[in-house]
Parts: structure tokens; C-alpha cells; sequence
């Protein structure tokens, strides 16, 4: 394997003389000692391709392949075309990066812009950023977008995600912002608890539908609530949901967010996926990183350009509402293809299987003896609750390969269904449930 320094031992001292400096020593003599690692590194020798492949085998043999997939919270486990892949793995898109003489990148742009297209006739919204890097940091950019110096405390549902509930904090608590938890009550967002809460300090509301429970909220009413008290709503969407239920923007929304893994993106190991915002062009200005806009050349031929690029990172840092400077390209053109692919009647399809697939097994599940926990509907996830202990459920069910819902506690698991999980599917786990 070749050496990936880029400069050789007479460019590093030529570097150091011209800042007055002989050692590597006196360029981090501002690190305390106790963070120095002074020992010399044990480096082994670099291994052939054919070593570094075989090693990596017996490193792949460690993992569990399951054959079939019950367990979503935030990654699902859909069918994906050969096309997608067939699309991203071509050279000249897995090499771009976020293009800074941006209007020679016409390819790159243009797929940013068919994203934002598409992002928008989802959600029902006018305007759409290129891409986050997951659909927490996305809510996380959206309290940003709507925080002012008079109203800066945000109020967050207790049914989100705890990840995306940590990241809105960790952002919060950079930025001054007072963060607010509305309490859940039968796995919904408790209304009557937020009319006491919705204070003048208050910017908004950030929930999530369906929520981490698969519950679908009362948006409308909430949205209601919120505007009636000056504040905005941001909503969390899983997008695919959106291919059957109503949209952000017919919902009241302000600004939708979410993570477009559903849409293309393998489940791998938790990521890279892709954060997805949109709003109104009345908040256009306040979205977070890159958008591409279309123009004609000169010749009035169709073209991109890179729109609202004064941004984030050529501005003051303290004049900056966010850091993101970026974009998950690659994934959005993932995510680009598929929708391309699967097209309207495709997604409504997938939307449809998957929502019945989940009403089966919870029809299923409670003729064994499971309570199903939600009250409301739901749409590919919910919550039983049994007197049986989860993590032997667990174990009894990935000794039959399959991967179970998730033990929320010892008598709770949320379970999970996609146009992946057939009857038969189905059937093979309550089977292996009703064994002794």
C-alpha cells in the first residue's frame, strides 16, 4: 500500500523553520503533557490487497445475517433497486465532493436540484436545502431556523427519538436555547400538558409522526395550538409515510424534517444516511447549507447554479445560525434514483404493504397473548407489552434467525414491519413464539 502523507520529511521542516520552529515538539507545546502520547507507535508492516481481503472475511464472519427483519427505530429495512446501486457506484459520482467552483459541477448540481425537487413534492413544501447529514442534526438545524432573541426556548414532544431529543439538546446548548420536554400520555404527545406550556418565550414545537412509538399524532391540532401562541412547528416525518398520509404542509407544519434512509439507503451499520428539510419560501433564507437553484446559460440552455452560497462559511462565525457547510450528495443521489424508480404509485405501494404487514402481525401477536400498547393508529411500528421476559423473545428468535422488535424494558418491545416482511414471514415468527 503507498504512503499517504502528502508532503515529504523536507516540505514538513521547511513548513516548521517558517514558523520559527525546529520540532514537532514546539508546534503542540500548548497540549498538556498528559494528553501527549510520547511512546513510539507499534505501526505493523502494510498487508497485500489479497491479505487485507481475507482478513477482512474473518472479520464479516463475526456478524449475524438475519433472515428476517421485525426491528426498525429509525432504520428500516425496505427493498432497494438494483438501480440505485447500479447509479451511485459510477466513478465520477462516488469521487464528487461539495463542489466550491460549484457551477463547472453541472452534473453534481443537477442531481442536488432533481433531490430538492422531489424532497419538496413529498413534503408538500416550496423550498428544500441539499441534504443534512441524518434526520436528527436535521430537527436540531430546524429549532435554529426558528429561534429568535425574544423567543428562545423550544419545546420538544417526549415521543421523538431520545437520539434526535439528544442532538436538539446538545445543539440547544450551544446556541442559549432552553429546551423543553412535552410529557406522552398513551404514547402521544400529551395536549392538554402542551396548552399549559406554550409561554410567550416559547419559538415552537418540534414532534415527530409517527413517532418513535409508530404512533400517528394529533399534527392538526397541535399545529393549531402552536400558531394560535405565535410559535412554529417543526415535524419529523419518516418519508415514506408519506407516500399514503397526509403532508407536512397539509398537516400545519412550518418546517418538515427527517431521515431519508427509508428511500434507498441501506440499513449498513447506522449510517452514512441523509437528512432531509423543507419549508415555505417564506422561511427559504433560514434553511441550513447548500440549495441549488435552475437558470439558463447564455445560450439559453437549462442550467444549476449554487444558490444562497453566502452562507455558513463565508460569513462571521458568530453571525452564523449553523455550521453545516456540507452536504450527503451521494446519499441524496441515492435517494433521488429510488424515488425516480419507484415513482408515485411505487411508494404509495410500499407504504400501503408495509402498513398492512404491521396491522397483520399485531392482529397476530395479540392472539398469543401480546397487548398492543397503541391507542391511536399506527403505521409500521408499534408497542405490546406482555408478561413474557423480552430478552429471552429476543434470543428465542434469533436462534431462529430472525430479528425481533426492539426490548424497550423487560415487558415491552417495539416491533416493526416494511414491504419486506411477508405472511409467511410473519407466520414463522408467531410459530417460533408459540413454541415452549
Amino acid at each position: 500500500m503507498g504512503n499517504y502523507i502528502p508532503n515529504i520529511d523536507e516540505e514538513q521542516k521547511e513548513m516548521l523553520n517558517s514558523l520559527g520552529m525546529s520540532s514537532f515538539d514546539e508546534l503542540y507545546k500548548d497540549v498538556p503533557e498528559k494528553l501527549m502520547k510520547n511512546e513510539t507507535f507499534s505501526i505493523p508492516d502494510g498487508k497485500s490487497e489479497q491479505e487485507v481481503l481475507s482478513f477482512m472475511k474473518k472479520i464479516a464472519e463475526k456478524n449475524k445475517v438475519y433472515d428476517d427483519i421485525f426491528r426498525g427505530a429509525g432504520a428500516y429495512n425496505h427493498f432497494i433497486p438494483a438501480m440505485v446501486n447500479n447509479v451511485i457506484s459510477k466513478e465520477n459520482f462516488q469521487t464528487a465532493y461539495t463542489p466550491y467552483q460549484a457551477e463547472v459541477s453541472q452534473g453534481v448540481l443537477q442531481n442536488i436540484f432533481e433531490y430538492q425537487t422531489m424532497i419538496c413534492e413529498l413534503t408538500g413544501m416550496e423550498a428544500s436545502n441539499a441534504g443534512v447529514y441524518d434526520g436528527a442534526s436535521a430537527a436540531a438545524e430546524a429549532v435554529n431556523m426558528i429561534r429568535t432573541k425574544k423567543k428562545n426556548k423550544i419545546l420538544v414532544s417526549e415521543t421523538s427519538p431520545k437520539s434526535t431529543i439528544d442532538v436538539i439538546k446538545t445543539y440547544a446548548f450551544g446556541n442559549g436555547v432552553e429546551v423543553e420536554i412535552v410529557p406522552q400520555k398513551d404514547y402521544l404527545t400529551d395536549i392538554e400538558k402542551l396548552k399549559g406550556m406554550l409561554e410567550k418565550d416559547v419559538c415552537g414545537i418540534f414532534l415527530q409522526s409517527p413517532n418513535y412509538y409508530g404512533s400517528i399524532e394529533n399534527v392538526e391540532e397541535i399545529a393549531n395550538l402552536v400558531h394560535e401562541a405565535g410559535g412554529k412547528v417543526i415535524l419529523g416525518v419518516n418519508p415514506m409515510t408519506l407516500g399514503l398520509l397526509k403532508t407536512p404542509r397539509e398537516l400545519g407544519a412550518d418546517i418538515a424534517t427527517g431521515d431519508a434512509q427509508p428511500l434507498g439507503l441501506p440499513m449498513y451499520f447506522g449510517g452514512p444516511y441523509a437528512g432531509f428539510m423543507a419549508t415555505t419560501s417564506k422561511d427559504l433564507r433560514k434553511l441550513p447549507g447548500r440549495i441549488v437553484g435552475e437558470t439558463h446559460d447564455k445560450y439559453g440552455n437549462r442550467a444549476f447554479v449554487l444558490t444562497l452560497q453566502a452562507r455558513e462559511q463565508h460569513i462571521r462565525r458568530e453571525k452564523a445560525s449553523s455550521n453545516i457547510c456540507s452536504n450527503e450528495a451521494l446519499c441524496c443521489l441515492a435517494v433521488a434514483v429510488y424515488l425516480s424508480e419507484v415513482g408515485k404509485k411505487g411508494l404509495k405501494k410500499v407504504a400501503i404493504n408495509s402498513m398492512s404487514n404491521a396491522h397483520y402481525l399485531a392482529s397476530e401477536l395479540e392472539k398469543i397473548g401480546f397487548n398492543v400498547e397503541n391507542k391511536s393508529e399506527f403505521f409500521h411500528e408499534f408497542v405490546t407489552s406482555s408478561d413474557k421476559d423480552t430478552k429471552l423473545i429476543d434470543k428465542k428468535l434469533s436462534d431462529n434467525s430472525i430479528l425481533g422488535g426492539l426490548p424497550l424494558d423487560e415487558n415491552r418491545i417495539l416491533w416493526c414491519c416494511t414491504e419486506m416482511n411477508s405472511k409467511e414471514d410473519i407466520d414463522k415468527l408467531i410459530s417460533v413464539l408459540k413454541e415452549d
